[in-house]
């Protein structure tokens, strides 16, 4: 029995290691000394690495930022959920990206599908 015990660890174990699976940061951990985060910068693996209370700041704080551009004053709360659900899969699959030029990428990808084109 404790042989089974074991092995079940070990693969278990192994299966995370395997996964890719890292731990998760606080967002300030990109933060200067003053405690300020350079939006502009970060990038998708730092989003996807980080816990997902932080992810729904960063993303709130984004939608604002691209809101008050647009001198838009409302939000639609489900389709702000459906934007960061895109943009987290897709920050996770391009680590490398700045969260900004994802946003750009995932919001063109949801415009499409939504029929909707820019002036």
């Amino acid at each position: 029995m404790r042989k089974i015990f074991i092995s079940i660890v070990m693969g278990a174990a192994m299966m995370t290691v395997n996964s890719g699976a890292k731990a998760q940061v606080d967002l300030s951990t990109y933060a200067d000394p003053e405690g300020f985060l350079d939006i502009q910068a970060l990038t998708c693996a730092q989003l996807a690495g980080t816990w997902q209370d932080q992810a729904d700041l960063l993303s709130s704080w984004y939608s604002g930022w691209y809101n008050g551009l647009a001198k838009r004053h409302y939000m639609d709360i489900r389709k702000g959920k459906e934007a960061e659900h895109e943009l987290i899969v897709y920050c996770k699959a391009n680590p490398q990206l700045r969260i900004i030029q994802a946003i750009d990428i995932v919001f063109k990808s949801m415009r499409e599908r939504a029929g909707i084109k820019l002036q």
